[in-house]
């Protein structure tokens, strides 16, 4: 019986809580073993009683069979309070799981209330963590490109930083071979003018002797022939003078005072001529000097300093022009050719007049670009860029670039010094791109080129001087350009309006660029190189840009062929 009280474990705690558990629907099983517990307890007191009674009636037996009666008595009655003991234990537990199990419904309303709150505040998180995600994804792609960026840059520097050192130990070796090549040339130099000027000092000596001599001579020479007039003068007074003294005495004149006047007129003549002869040969010998003299480039500064009043009557030796007088011709000519070329000449008519202006970037810098007031105005899905080049570089550069926020790259037409020179990429929402060849726009000429593009067809064409170059299909088809980007000439954008790159600048000239928001024919292309006028439907021109940034000029020009 003990056993079977300890089974109930859900009992009511009292017979209070009883009426109202049992009035429960919805747990009938506790109300079956409330019920079995009622009807167990009075068959536990009739027991109590027949036991009782039995101890009773055998009192009467003797005091020896008392004692174990009382005794089990005893243990009966304390089994009883063991009873009620677990009997009122087992129904509080009844009691209070009851209690517990009433409340449960409220406890599980409000568990759902909080898993519902969880589980929106989990697909909150997980919305926000999706964006977090595509966000960091995107920046992601930027960081990665930015990254081939800076590491094509860097490979870059370093190869031009080995070739700068190659360069550099180049150049220092051959200035180290010049730098000595120089000094044994200026040593050599050295030695020849030491040369010179011994060889100058000398031939002013022999000259000074010379210009001594002639002097003395000439000194002698005009003493002579003063002597010599006078002499003669005087024997020829005389000899009138005896010759009329004679004819006065004798009427006649003896032959040999006429020999002797005669033999001694004829000595003075013949001393006279010799005196003639030495001067002359003094005067080739001094000729012959100056012209060793003029040889060594010495002539000039001796005649010129040396000059006596006798040689300022004798003519002078032609001498050979000074290297700055040469100069001075020289320049005199190219200043007379150069001002002859910029004399204004009257201009031809331009036979391709459709270009009304013309943009110059004249240096491969960051702050040469061209702005538009604003971009495209709706989004487009065809396209058509037609422009006038011409560049001298080595590589075309960037023509045009169209950013957004979320895409630096939805339009360009990239270029740079350090790729392929010949081509350049065209790029429509990055990384889609397509290699264009641009090398016969590398000749510093003016020509022609149409780029065109439809996301309907999903194929391109490219155009130069009216000729198709290139084309191709599966590009970008179905794509769209958004509308309100930053469109940019000369330069290639990593941010919106900025980050750009000097190596990926254009630098040249861009003359009548229009764009179209459809594709154009062949024979529109054909038009607009020929010089017959722009189609219908453009959606941006030279005209539109807003602002010039940096050292580019605009220049308005109706013909190409005035676009200088």
């Amino acid at each position: 019986m003990q056993r079977r009280i300890q089974k109930p474990d859900t009992e009511p705690k009292s017979f209070f809580q009883f009426k109202s558990y049992q009035k429960d629907p919805r747990r009938p099983a506790l109300c079956c073993r409330t019920r079995w517990a009622r009807k167990m307890l009075p068959v536990c007191l009739l027991l109590a009683a027949v036991c009782l009674q039995g101890s009773l009636l055998q009192e009467a037996g003797t005091r020896e069979q008392r004692k174990p009666f009382f005794e089990r008595f005893r243990r009966l009655e304390e089994q009883f309070r063991r009873f009620q003991e677990v009997t009122r234990l087992r129904l509080q537990g009844i009691a209070g799981n009851y209690n517990i199990s009433y409340n449960i419904d409220t406890r599980f309303r409000h568990l759902a209330d909080q898993y519902d709150t969880i589980a929106a505040a989990l697909n909150a998180s997980h919305a926000a963590l999706r964006e977090d995600l595509g966000s960091l994804k995107i920046w992601m792609k930027k960081l990665q490109k930015r990254t081939k960026k800076l590491a094509s840059k860097l490979s870059l520097l370093a190869e031009s930083l080995s070739e700068s050192r190659k360069q550099s130990s180049g150049e220092r070796l051959q200035q180290s071979t010049l730098l000595s090549n120089l000094t044994l040339q200026t040593a050599g130099h050295v030695v020849d003018l030491t040369a010179l000027h011994a060889s100058r000092n000398t031939l002013q000596k022999e000259l000074e002797n010379l210009r001594e001599a002639s002097r003395s001579q000439g000194t002698k020479l005009e003493a002579l022939e003063q002597r010599l007039k006078n002499t003669l003068h005087r024997e020829v007074l005389a000899s009138g003078h005896h010759e009329l003294a004679a004819s006065q005495q004798l009427n006649q004149t003896p032959q040999h005072k006429l020999l002797e006047a005669g033999e001694s007129q004829g000595h003075s003549m013949k001393k006279l001529h010799a005196k003639h002869k030495q001067r002359k040969k003094l005067e080739e010998k001094r000729q012959h000097l100056l012209a060793q003299a003029s040889k060594r480039g010495l002539q000039s500064s001796l005649f010129h300093s040396n000059k006596t009043p006798r040689q300022e009557r004798q003519p002078e030796t032609p001498t050979v022009p000074e290297p700055q007088a040469a100069r001075q011709q020289l320049r005199r000519v190219a200043q007379i050719s150069q001002e002859q070329l910029q004399s204004p000449s009257p201009e031809k008519p331009g036979t391709i007049c459709n270009v009304d202006s013309m943009l110059l970037f004249p240096n491969a810098s960051t702050e040469n670009f061209a702005t538009f007031g604003q971009g495209f105005q709706t989004g487009v899905h065809e396209l058509s860029v037609c422009s006038w080049v011409s560049t001298h570089t080595r590589s075309l550069g960037t023509i045009l670039s169209y950013a957004t926020e979320e895409n630096d790259n939805k339009l360009v037409l990239h270029g740079r010094n350090t790729a392929a020179p010949a081509s350049i990429h065209f790029v429509i929402g990055d990384p889609a791109f397509r290699e264009l060849p641009v090398g016969q726009l590398l000749d510093g000429r003016w020509h022609h080129m149409c780029i065109i593009w439809s996301s309907i067809q999903g194929k391109y064409w490219f155009y130069v001087d009216r000729r198709l170059v290139s084309t191709g299909s599966k590009f970008q088809e179905g794509y769209e350009i958004p509308l309100g980007g930053s469109l940019v000439l000369g330069q290639e954008q990593d941010v919106v309006g900025g980050g750009f790159d000097p190596s990926e600048a254009f630098v040249g000239r861009l003359a009548g660029l229009a764009i179209w928001n459809r594709t154009l024919l062949p024979g529109e292309v054909s038009s607009i190189a020929i010089g017959k006028g722009l189609p219908r439907g453009t959606i941006l021109r030279l005209a539109d840009v807003s602002s010039l940034n940096g050292s580019v000029q605009k220049v308005n020009c109706t013909c190409l062929e005035h676009c200088l």
